[in-house]
């Protein structure tokens, strides 16, 4: 155990091995080791030690085929159209139940007013929702590649 300490303080009060060689920039290029014909290209860097860290190299990104990308945006289109049709027809049941906003009395509504009032303006906003989520389905459908909403 007193072999190893004494091994790391010798280390410690040793620093001078760490003391880095003379470093030039030659262009992009650093290095310790310049040929003499090369040294009148090349600056001494003197403002403390340099460290390098070579770049990390990032993989190509994998490409889509154009077959296959048309295949995705043909089923994302297919989707969008189906989810278009099912939010039309929830706003015609909307609206057919809202009935220009005199809705048909239910059970307990003709005795508690309240209850009527209350469930034609959660309709009427019903209906707004439908009608923003039909706009934004849209919207998206004519992002698409050659989509346009009808």
């Amino acid at each position: 155990m007193t072999k190893f300490i004494g091994a790391l303080l010798a280390c410690v009060f040793c620093h001078s091995g760490w003391a880095q060689d003379k470093v030039y920039r030659c262009g992009n290029e650093y290095t310790n080791n310049v040929p003499r014909e090369r040294i009148a290209q090349c600056t001494l860097i003197t403002t403390g030690n340099v460290t390098v860290v070579p770049a990390v190299k990032v993989p190509p990104l994998a490409s889509v085929r154009p077959t296959n990308q048309r295949a995705k945006d043909a089923d994302a289109r297919f989707i969008l159209d189906g989810e278009l049709k099912r939010a039309e027809a929830r706003r015609a049941d909307l609206l057919k139940e809202y009935n220009d906003g005199e809705p048909e009395k239910l059970g307990a509504e003709t005795r508690n007013y309240q209850k009527y009032l209350d469930r034609v303006a959660e309709l009427k906003a019903n209906i707004q929702r439908s009608e923003a989520d039909i706009a934004s389905i849209r919207r998206e459908i004519s992002r698409m590649p050659g989509g346009t909403a009808r």
